[in-house]
């Protein structure tokens, strides 16, 4: 089946609202195994509305609505589409009904525009809306199928959810089951070493860039719920096989649930100490339910006077090396060991920007150091964040690099194959504490 997705309302051509709605469409259609082949923005004008709605008509089977479904006169995509589905609308007593209990609930009262979204198909059926006053439609003509919904995303996702992907899903005549793979890493690095995956049919695979990582969403068609589902883990250990420890979970928000979940399956804990993160780490870590069951410390020590009270480094140290450097890295992971009484902890030294940049050490060096209180070993990084400029994504990335030390830490993975590619001068290494 081929699709095409068509969001109504001139705010969205004016950037006044993010259009998020198409994001979500399109994700779903491809979960189903439908084929998008366009995506329209177009403003309240029902001549371009009509015109559109005529060429997506020819070419697909599939029309995907959302918007123009509101009360006010230039909410006209029910109407255009009825015509050009040769669907007359008639005034509908029970969504009225609906209207005015959802009203008086909100202590509103409607006006006589309320009226017309209680107008409805007449061959086709209507919507129900539980999350809001405008029901969808479903107009059927000619091969095509045209689903209209609410341009609110809470209301549109609500009606996809259980009045329209239900029933495309059951057209397909097979089972869909998704999964995505979590993978640390950029999209180009990671696409290049797994291309030959994402040329397949059934399973299909495919890579959303993310901050420092990316997901590879795995789809897969079967019979079955079960048939769906094996195929979908077979092809994701194929990607795992390929990608190494830089594919670190399934179906989880972000890698702090991975990092959490891991040291609560070994019964550790691990503390933070951070400078130029300011904190990110730990933040990242406690949004986590149960993270206190492993996480009881963060230090932020952006100050050397902080670093030194808190963390007993050695103002010699920083004096000799600067506060930027490996060993104060090192030192301010042991100090967080030590004064937390934790099993692991990092340690982050660096400079975000866009000033402070020294020489040999430009904007983006940062310093990651993990000390393990089981071996008495320390684990120390260079990182060039620098390429990428903005403040909060070094921020950020140098947060992911932190929270995957500490992941193979307590998993006792190689600390070498971490995500970061260090700085020529300074390769990972291994440091006795």
């Amino acid at each position: 089946m081929t699709a095409e997705i068509i969001c109504v309302g001139t705010e969205l051509l004016l950037g006044d609202i993010v259009n998020t709605n198409a994001q979500f469409l399109s994700r779903e259609l491809a979960e189903l195994g439908i084929s998008v082949l366009h995506q329209h923005v177009i403003g309240d004008n029902p001549d371009r509305l009509r015109e559109l709605v005529a060429q997506a008509k020819s070419r697909s089977e599939l029309l995907v609505f959302s918007g123009g479904l509101g009360p006010t006169q230039d909410d006209l995509t029910k109407e255009t589409v009825a015509r050009a589905f040769g669907d007359p609308l008639h005034f509908d007593e029970e969504e009225w009904q609906k209207i005015l209990t959802f009203f008086a609930r909100t202590n509103r009262t409607p006006t006589p525009n309320n009226r017309k979204q209680a107008m409805v198909p007449t061959h086709g059926r209507k919507l129900p809306n539980a999350h809001g006053t405008a029901p969808g439609a479903w107009f059927e003509a000619d091969g095509c199928i045209a689903v209209l919904m609410p341009g609110v995303p809470r209301e549109m996702k609500a009606m996809w959810a259980e009045q329209i992907r239900p029933v495309l899903l059951e057209r397909q005549n097979c089972t869909i089951h998704s999964k995505t793979l979590r993978v640390l890493g950029g999209e180009s690095s990671i696409a290049s070493k797994v291309a030959g995956l994402f040329e397949s049919d059934n399973p299909t695979a495919a890579i959303y860039c993310k901050t420092g990582e990316s997901e590879i969403r795995v789809t897969a068609r079967a019979a079955t719920e079960a048939e769906a589902e094996a195929a979908c883990d077979a092809r994701i250990q194929q990607f795992r096989r390929i990608l190494g420890p830089n594919a670190y979970d399934v179906d989880v928000p972000g890698l702090e649930y991975t990092v959490v979940h891991a040291l609560q399956a070994k019964g550790l804990h691990a503390a933070t100490a951070e400078s130029c993160t300011g904190g990110l780490v730990a933040q990242m870590l406690t949004n986590v339910p149960g993270s206190s069951e492993v996480f009881g410390y963060g230090f932020v020590t952006y100050a050397e006077e902080a670093k030194s009270r808190l963390l007993g480094v050695d103002p010699a140290l920083m004096e000799r090396y600067n506060v930027v450097s490996g060993p104060v890295a090192v030192a301010m992971a042991y100090g967080a060991l030590h004064a937390s009484g934790a099993d692991l902890a990092v340690g982050i030294t660096g400079i975000a920007g866009p000033g402070g940049a020294l020489p040999g050490k430009p904007v983006g060096t940062v310093y990651l150091a993990g000390a393990d209180a089981r071996s008495g070993k320390a684990w120390l990084q260079r990182l060039t964040l620098g390429g990428y400029r903005e403040r909060s994504i070094i921020r950020t990335r140098a947060a992911l690099y932190a929270l995957d030390l500490l992941r193979r830490m307590a998993l006792d993975l190689p600390v070498e194959e971490a995500l970061a590619v260090p700085g020529p001068d300074t390769p990972p290494q291994t440091l006795a504490i």
